[in-house]
């Protein structure tokens, strides 16, 4: 699997699980919403030091974002 393509859907499923919007998480993680948009459309390449601020500001571990999750997870 892509692995920008990959931290791009756990971002997505993270913060959707946080009940959040693209727009309150940049505000909550210091990113732009058109970054983060582009992130989790698998078009950019987070460095170590970006997916750790994500994971964050998202309250979970930075490799929960590197590691494939299971269907239904």
């Amino acid at each position: 699997m892509d692995m920008r393509k990959l931290v791009g859907d756990n971002v997505r499923h993270f913060r959707l699980k946080k009940g959040l919007g693209q727009e309150k998480f940049a505000d909550l993680c210091g990113f732009s919403q058109q970054y983060l948009s582009g992130l989790e459309q698998g078009k950019r390449n987070p460095t170590v030091v970006t997916v750790f601020e994500l994971a964050k500001a998202l309250g979970v571990s930075h490799l929960d974002l590197l590691k494939e999750r299971r269907r239904g997870d």
